[in-house]
């Protein structure tokens, strides 16, 4: 791992979404060595639209993670405010937000995915780096229980978020993209790679599902921490209980081994389950409030940096055997 004595370590954060940019808003509290690996098989809305026209990936997730490591000063905060401004009009520009078309426009000046993300960053004053987990446009398809043993297939991903029936597996379409090189390298280099909150089964599965990036995660010296949603995703994780989400996790990377879960009381129904759910892989749980003050399904940014600060620390010896506790 590449953090020295002292030295803040690195964080890989898997994600997309608001997910994701409650993983960079507590991190960036941790250390300034932050790469955030962002899904790209967004399919709705803006992104959307701008996919379909004009063949490049969807840019809002990558824009959300921009907008959450911007520079904390006046220039920053303006430009994040920029980025995240969307039109409302009655005509084309409806809805598209500023930094979507701003993201494209590098993209086709530069003629760089990964640079043209860069500058934008550079924009920001970003805390860190945003890359794409693969280099094509993603598409979403996964398996429903209808019931009764009928099984159906749903393609993707904005009518995967809203199927409102259990899902049993997704996949990739096409079925083994290629990584972006740069975030497997992160990956690679990593202390430590925290995957989730998010959308699960459109967000935060899909990086365990494109090849060269699965390896990484397998092979990487990181130690990898999973933090669990607050609430159920409407249409999506319906009725799934904290453990279903480790389950699905296992069920789709059976060999990825995970050092820690970090979960919300309040989102637990049954803590003795989950405590058993997460030693049968071999992780820690750790439970700590990291939910808003305000009672909303939010993570708090702060809580949750104190949560993964208890996690670093227990696995370096600072604080025993405190990261353990449930």
């Amino acid at each position: 791992m590449s953090a020295h004595a002292g030295a803040a370590p690195a964080f890989v954060a898997l994600g997309g979404g608001h997910g994701l940019s409650a993983t960079l808003s507590a991190l960036r509290l941790m250390s300034d060595q932050l790469t955030a690996v962002v899904t790209v098989a967004d399919d709705g809305g803006s992104s959307g639209r701008l996919r379909d026209e004009l063949g490049v990936l969807p840019p809002g997730d990558l824009r959300m993670a921009l907008a959450a490591l911007c520079d904390d000063s006046e220039w920053g905060r303006t430009w994040r405010d920029v980025l995240q401004h969307r039109f409302s009009s009655s005509g084309d520009l409806d809805h598209h937000a500023v930094g979507n078309l701003l993201i494209v426009a590098l993209w086709e000046l530069l003629g760089d995915t990964v640079e043209g993300l860069d500058w934008v960053a550079k924009l920001l004053g970003a805390r860190g780096r945003v890359l794409p987990m693969a280099a094509v446009p993603l598409e979403i398809e996964a398996d429903v229980d209808k019931g009764d043993g009928v099984t159906c297939v749903v393609r993707g991903q904005s009518a995967v978020a809203v199927v409102g029936e259990r899902i049993t597996q997704v996949r990739l379409v096409p079925e083994a993209p290629p990584a972006c090189p740069e975030a497997v390298a992160a990956v690679e280099a990593a202390d430590w790679v925290v995957l989730g909150p998010g959308s699960w089964f459109t967000s935060v599965l899909p990086h365990l599902l494109v090849p060269e990036l699965a390896d990484a995660l397998h092979r990487t010296a990181a130690r990898r921490v999973v933090v669990l949603n607050l609430a159920p995703d409407a249409g999506e994780t319906d009725g799934m209980r904290a453990e279903d989400h480790i389950d699905v996790l296992h069920r789709h990377a059976p060999d990825l081994r995970i050092d820690a879960v970090v979960a919300d009381p309040g989102a637990v129904e049954d803590v003795g389950v989950l405590v058993e759910r997460t030693r049968a892989i071999g992780a820690r749980l750790l439970l700590r409030q990291v939910g808003s003050s305000d009672g909303s399904p939010r993570h708090d940014p702060l809580r949750l940096a104190a949560a993964l600060r208890d996690v670093v620390d227990g696995f370096l010896g600072d604080v025993g055997t405190r990261a353990t506790d449930s």
